[in-house]
Order: C-alpha cells, then structure tokens, then sequence
C-alpha cells in the first residue's frame, strides 16, 4: 500500500499523444507527481522495466496498443513488478474486458470518458490497494453478464408461483388446493421446471433457483 501524499511515478501506456497530453496536464495538478512516463508501445515499456531498478508506482494502460493486447501486457507487466499497479484506461466498456483485466492483476479500469476527478479517485483507491473502477464500469459491473442471463430459464408467471410454492416447502396437493388447480396439472408445471432448470429432485431445482435469485 502507498500513501498518495508520497511523490509518485506514473507510466501512461497509449498511442495517442494528445491522450498522453491530456492525462498528463490532470496528474500534474492533482496528484505529487515525482515522473511521469510516456509510451506509445507496450514492448518499450516491458524492456524499461526489465532494465530498471526504479518503482513505478502506477500504470496507465490502453487495451488497445499497436504491438500488443492490454490484458497480455497487464499480465506482463504483474509478472516482472508485482508492486506496480495496473489500471485499464479505455474507450472499450465491454464487461469480457473488464473481468479480463483483474484475472491479470489490474487494479481496476477506467473509461476514457470518466471525468478527470473520477480518474484521480481511481487512481488514489488503486494505490492504495483497492479495486477500483469508474461510474460507467460500475454500471456494467453491477448487471449480470450475457451467460447468466443465458441461464436463467425464461418461467410463465404460473411456474414462478409454483417455483416460490416449492421453495416455501408445499406438496403437489397443497399448491392443487389453493390454486385451484388439478393435481395432473401441478405436477405437469413441477415436470416444466426440473427440465427448465436441468435438475433431477426438488433440492436441485431449488438450489439452482437459489442461484440465480429467482427465490
């Protein structure tokens, strides 16, 4: 962990120069900056820092460089210097991306669009050990990906009552009873929703609906 009033060096990592300007001048005002390194290629700085017996501090990385992927060079860059934070700095919000990044030990990702004092709350709760990610990524974050969505079964709004009946313990005659319903037909619904959710008993229809939060 690193104390943000300590003089720090930060690497930015993108081939854009007017980006390297812009994040340059929003450092400069808002943080103790002791050095600030620029690269337009991921290659230069894995040989600058295989080289060097200096700290960086933080590292500002594009996903999208010329001569390699982000998420490799976030790996790379974790392998050589386990004390150097890694941030996503992007205009790619993709959730795949994202979750990519921390498997790689980056400490967070911000959106290209954040604002400057969102980026500079990122980049204090990074050095400080955190994960961090900016409003946008927040957003993403918080909603299920596309496979959990896939697997949450679409349900009739009957086979959800029934689901929730199962759930709170009823048999087949008591959910018959008080809704008026055959016992054939309960019994067809309880059939729907073990193939719906590919479950051999009760406890495992359950459990899987426990899961994805439907009960």
């Amino acid at each position: 962990m690193l104390h943000t009033n300590s003089s720090l060096t930060i690497a930015i990592i993108d081939d854009h120069p007017i980006v390297i300007e812009g994040l340059q001048k929003i450092l400069i005002r808002d943080l103790p900056i002791q050095e600030i390194q620029e690269y337009h290629l991921g290659g230069d700085f894995i040989t600058y820092l295989k080289n060097t017996d200096k700290k960086i501090d933080l590292v500002l990385l594009d996903i999208t460089l010329p001569d390699i992927s982000g998420v490799e060079l976030c790996r790379e860059i974790k392998n050589i210097s386990t004390e150097t934070y890694v941030l996503g700095f992007s205009n790619h919000n993709d959730r795949s991306l994202v979750m990519q990044m921390l498997a790689h030990g980056a400490s967070g990702y911000v959106v290209k669009n954040a604002s400057a004092s969102e980026l500079i709350t990122c980049i204090m709760e990074a050095l400080n050990g955190q994960i961090t990610f900016s409003e946008e990524i927040q957003k993403i974050i918080a909603k299920p990906s596309a496979s959990q969505l896939k697997s949450i079964p679409p349900l009739t709004k009957r086979e959800k009552q029934i689901l929730q009946m199962i759930s709170d313990g009823k048999t087949s005659p008591e959910m018959a009873d008080e809704l008026q319903l055959s016992l054939f037909t309960i019994e067809t619904h309880r059939r729907n929703l073990m193939q719906k959710f590919e479950a051999k008993n009760t406890a495992l229809l359950i459990k899987a609906a426990i899961q994805l939060h439907l009960i």
